[in-house]
């Protein structure tokens, strides 16, 4: 595909408005919003706002007055339309990993009678972390750690839990959510989703596909900030059912009657905690913003279009410089990512970002791309492949300042 072409299908994209919604700087190509997202141009005044005004003139007041107390059931509802979820099933608080450790421990609750845990052993590792640290608690759990192809032989009459990540987050493999939720329930068993790499990326459908719990983080396709607070799912079915193990003050049925059994609140409420993250959650509230009156088909559409443009683009630099592509062609087994296998991975993604584009590495060699529909040109992806083959013909790679491993890679 040529340069003229591809400067036609920004001219006819739908989305193309939605990129002035975002504070990019000039001339970066940024592929990895899903590690961070960019940041929104509405949340800097808000946060301005949520500082000086609320928390510094209204102080306490701003619990009632600004309504903070409500922030983790207001900012769940903005999430809900993401995922395919009522506003009264999602909740925003803690992050991924304890909301992990809450609906892990609510789901095998709801099954005692059954042992096994199966996950993909490929999974992120802080839910297969999460998993060990549970079952080290209850003792006499299964962990039934397999590859993705022996997931369906994995799950049988013993399962309790299935817990998967939608998306892969080294590969951008997607799951077939629909099938492994029916096949997990047909055994009986519960599923539990994590949406990190998914909410915000693409249409998710939870409850047309009856899933039973799911978690996600703020941070990734949903833009709200390094460290942002992250959200849950409970089916309204499973509600009044879920044990809180974290039995916190603010998941009490009534939290300012402060008496000293805990009985706790009858709807999704019971699964927070502690005091919500006020500055962290209105600054994930304000991003939400960009997704107002945005259809995610359109999203998921143009995400296709740009990942299928980047491997188009990449097949020669991969034929010629050794990259191995391990994402899926096929659509339906996508995310919203590329990555390619290389043995230099760490120092040509090092040396790809001091030419402007930034994307990230994942152990052992993978070179990962993410691709945000709301902010990213079909023309990023042209510049970012020309100076990735720059890196390549130059040999930049090989410079010793790419070589020295951070602490974050």
């Amino acid at each position: 595909m040529t340069l003229a072409e591809i400067e036609k299908l920004d001219q006819s994209d739908p989305l193309a408005p939605k990129r002035e919604a975002f504070m990019i700087p000039e001339g970066l190509v940024y592929l990895d919003g899903n590690s961070l997202g960019v940041l929104p141009r509405s949340v800097p005044g808000h946060m301005e706002n949520v500082v000086r005004q609320q928390w510094g003139h209204d102080l306490i007041r701003s619990w009632n007055l600004h309504g903070w107390v409500d922030l983790p059931l207001r900012v769940g509802a903005r999430i809900a339309r993401l995922i395919g979820a009522e506003p009264e099933e999602v909740v925003v608080a803690d992050s991924t990993s304890v909301n992990l450790f809450k609906v892990l421990l609510a789901a095998l609750r709801l099954r005692p009678e059954r042992r096994v845990v199966v996950s993909d052993v490929d999974n992120f590792p802080t839910d297969l972390y999460i998993a060990q640290g549970v079952s080290a608690l209850l003792g006499g759990l299964e962990l039934r750690f397999v590859k993705k192809d022996e997931l369906e032989a994995a799950l049988d009459l013993q399962t309790a839990v299935l817990m998967l990540t939608e998306v892969d987050y080294r590969t951008g493999y997607r799951y077939d959510m629909a099938r492994l939720t029916q096949q997990a329930h047909a055994m009986g068993a519960l599923v539990i989703w994590d949406l990190a790499h998914s909410a915000g990326a693409f249409p998710v459908h939870l409850n047309r596909h009856g899933v039973d719990f799911a978690v996600g983080c703020g941070y990734k396709y949903l833009n709200g900030g390094p460290g942002a607070p992250a959200f849950l799912f409970v089916a309204r079915r499973h509600q009044p059912h879920t044990f809180p193990f974290l039995s916190g003050w603010m998941g009490h049925q009534a939290p300012f009657a402060f008496v000293p059994a805990y009985e706790p609140a009858e709807d999704i409420r019971r699964l927070t905690v502690g005091t919500p993250a006020v500055l962290s959650m209105s600054a994930l509230e304000a991003a939400l913003e960009v997704f107002d009156g945005v259809d995610l088909e359109a999203v998921r559409a143009k995400s296709l279009k740009l990942t299928d443009l980047f491997i188009e683009l990449m097949t020669p630099l991969a034929t010629r410089y050794g990259f191995e592509l391990v994402t899926p062609r096929a659509h339906a087994q996508r995310g919203s990512q590329v990555s390619y296998r290389h043995p230099e991975g760490y120092a040509v993604m090092q040396a790809l970002i001091s030419q402007g584009v930034i994307g990230d590495f994942r152990a052992p060699d993978i070179v990962r791309f993410g691709f945000t529909p709301l902010y990213l040109r079909f023309a990023d992806v042209w510049e970012a492949v020309k100076r990735l083959e720059r890196v390549m013909q130059q040999e930049l790679w090989k410079e010793a300042r790419f070589q020295q491993r951070a602490k974050v890679t």
